[in-house]
């Protein structure tokens, strides 16, 4: 049996030229396993940031080998494993490893591929509607009814957010810097689109008549922390997922303490297998039957060669891409 695989490795911390595709040894699932063979590797922000040596790595998955998502088939189960079988086509998350030809990953985090879904495609799933949803719905509570601030729209978690917000019957505001990423994603449902810059907090508050977001999800960071706690609502909840603009400014507590409104801070990655695993059975239940029937779905802006990995994090550093790249590494 084939004991290597090629891989995307981080050769040394530095710029998108440090990824080279490598032959390391393959990985061997345990009982409670799934070995998958990959076909797409999402590629993240995160990615980025642990290129760069600025994003430590959970215990148990590879420092020099990006990737938190993938799509691919079963090759193998673990003993213990029940549900699944070698052929079946999966795709979940991951803390690592997932830009390389197979992966392990726990069976209790691991999703069917949506019938409706190709193989391909299923990997611009997992990570970005997993945490949109987390935040968004699990954490926040976004209702029907209720409106949903999305900053950076463009972004995977971006789209995807603005179609659980139609999905659960919420309005959406979303705001990005590019007006061709905010024409697309009005194509895909978002109700209000504001071009960021000085002026979105009155845009935004002038779109709902001056009561402000009931729920902001923050993919921006800092310099939008002033013009967040202008436009959140009474009760408001801002959740920050991302900080690609900065991470720290100051915080209005009194403006906060009127509002009665919360910011709270949340990633995905470090949380133990137990909480995964029962944030990916909320999914299954909540998000994969939108999944099923259309009305939500994955956002692709490109499919590249894996050994193209570097160019797709140029892309992503000069914001050029709307939805998700994903690296291919076989047909399926």
């Amino acid at each position: 049996m084939q004991s290597t695989m090629r891989a995307v490795v981080i050769t040394r911390p530095g710029d998108p030229d440090v990824l080279e595709v490598c032959t390391v040894p393959k990985p061997t699932p345990g009982p409670t396993d799934i070995l998958v063979r990959v076909v797409t590797s999402g590629v993240n922000r995160a990615d980025l940031l642990q290129r760069m040596g600025r994003y430590p790595v959970p215990d148990g998955y590879p420092e020099d080998i990006l990737g938190l998502e993938y799509s691919g088939v079963v090759e193998e189960v673990g003993a213990g494993v029940d549900g699944f079988r070698p052929g079946d086509r999966v795709m979940g998350i991951t803390g690592g490893g997932a830009y390389a030809e197979y992966l392990v990953a726990p069976a209790p985090i691991v999703l069917r591929i949506p019938e409706r879904l190709d193989t391909v495609e299923a990997g611009a799933v997992p990570e970005v509607f997993i945490t949109a949803f987390d935040a968004v719905v699990v954490q926040e509570g976004l209702t029907a009814g209720e409106t949903l601030l999305i900053h950076a729209v463009g972004s995977g978690v971006g789209t995807a957010a603005l179609q659980l917000a139609r999905a659960f019957g919420a309005r959406s505001i979303g705001t990005s810097r590019t007006p061709d990423k905010l024409e697309r994603a009005k194509a895909l449902g978002l109700d209000e689109a504001v071009v960021g810059g000085d002026a979105w907090p009155d845009r935004v508050l002038e779109l709902t008549e001056g009561r402000g977001a009931d729920v902001i999800l923050d993919l921006v960071g800092g310099p939008y922390l002033s013009g967040n706690q202008r436009v959140l609502a009474r009760r408001g909840r801002h959740i920050v997922v991302g900080v690609s603009g900065g991470s720290s400014a100051p915080v209005d507590l009194r403006a906060l303490m009127g509002r009665r409104g919360s910011i709270r801070g949340t990633v995905l990655r470090a949380r133990p297998l137990e909480e995964k695993t029962e944030l990916v059975c909320a999914f299954q239940d909540q998000v994969v039957p939108f999944l099923n029937d259309g009305s939500v779905r994955p956002v692709v802006d490109r499919v590249v060669p894996a050994a193209e990995a570097g160019d797709a994090h140029r892309a992503i550093e000069a914001n050029e891409t709307f939805g998700k790249i994903l690296l291919r590494w076989s047909d399926g």
